[in-house]
């Protein structure tokens, strides 16, 4: 594997945001060294390995730990490589793929270059059946295959934290034995980051409903969120809000962007302070009041429930249940 941060940042692209190289045969280090000198053999036009291919992208699949939410593909999202296609008039950048054995439907898995799948058999569909899919084959094992794909994709803006850390929670299970430290030491990378980018992947699926998209759900945003649901007393006043998010969502059909929902989320861990006398508003989800208490000493907690205010009986509790337990 190449070491350090080598090659993170060097790539040769045509608007790809998933380019590899197509290095020499099987070790990862040797895949990644030969990257800039393999590109620009084949940006140029000149003749590529024996190992480098045009095949039909529908004997493809993309591997079962490739790191990118196939319904987030699309024609606006792969639109810069839509345009470099058809500009150049064909793939000129390989996938890494490897070969497939007793499977009838397809020749080979994609380990890096799904969006360019993706691509080719969008243009195939779209009134340009000669375009192919370049390919460069491999032979790598598991591990080695999830290594690659990370170095490649380690600096892609375009792949998102939750696509990341989902890939990654993955590997770190099948791989690593769930042991942090040793995925950190074979990725060349720090735990603190790693830690943190798991996090994303560790939120609890109450708290991901809340966001319309969950691209949205950076590693800062699970940094500030993933605390607070450890207390079983915060955790719920943020499912009770993430609840009400959805609901407003469904029914005024808007949704919020990721940084407010998580903002919202924050907030609804705020109670409000026991008053020492009169009575004290509480908001629901839609800004109006949802409930008013008051308490004293002697006679405890005094709650109304305003008519009319568009809050659910859950919401309501939430509430309540907020109130006597802050």
């Amino acid at each position: 594997m190449a070491k350090g941060n080598r090659g993170f940042g060097s790539s040769l692209t045509e608007g790809l945001d998933d380019e590899i190289d197509v290095g020499s045969p099987a070790p990862s280090e040797s895949i990644m060294a030969s990257r800039s000198q393999s590109l620009a053999r084949i940006a140029a036009g000149k003749v590529v390995t024996d190992r480098t291919e045009w095949v039909d992208p529908a004997r493809c699949r993309p591997w079962r730990l490739h790191n990118r939410d196939l319904d987030h593909l699309n024609e606006e999202s792969c639109r810069d490589l839509i345009d470099a296609f058809l500009s150049a008039k064909k793939q000129r950048i390989p996938a890494i793929v490897r070969r497939l054995k007793d499977d009838p439907d397809y020749d080979f898995e994609i380990i890096a270059g799904v969006r360019r799948w993706w691509t080719v058999q969008w243009l195939r569909e779209h009134h340009h059946p000669e375009y192919e899919y370049l390919v460069t084959i491999q032979n790598v094992s598991d591990e080695e295959a999830f290594r690659v794909s990370d170095i490649e994709n380690r600096s892609r803006k375009d792949i998102s934290d939750w696509e990341r850390a989902k890939e990654y929670s993955r590997a770190l299970e099948e791989f690593y034995d769930s042991n942090q430290s040793e995925m950190a030491e074979h990725l060349k990378i720090s735990r603190s980051w790693l830690s943190r980018l798991l996090d994303v992947a560790r939120l609890p699926a109450e708290i991901v409903n809340a966001f319309p998209d969950t691209h949205g759900i950076t590693v800062r945003i699970a940094r500030d969120i993933k605390p607070l649901t450890s207390e079983k007393r915060t955790l719920d006043l943020m499912v009770a809000e993430s609840m009400a998010i959805v609901a407003e969502r469904d029914d005024l059909g808007t949704a919020l962007p990721a940084p407010e929902v998580a903002k919202r989320l924050i907030r609804a861990t705020v109670a409000p302070a026991k008053p020492a006398g009169g009575e004290v508003e509480v908001k629901g989800a839609a800004g109006k009041v949802i409930l008013r208490y008051a308490h004293s000493a002697r006679s405890g907690y005094t709650f109304k429930v305003p008519a009319r205010s568009g809050a659910s009986a859950t919401e309501v509790l939430k509430a309540i249940e907020a109130i006597l337990t802050s």
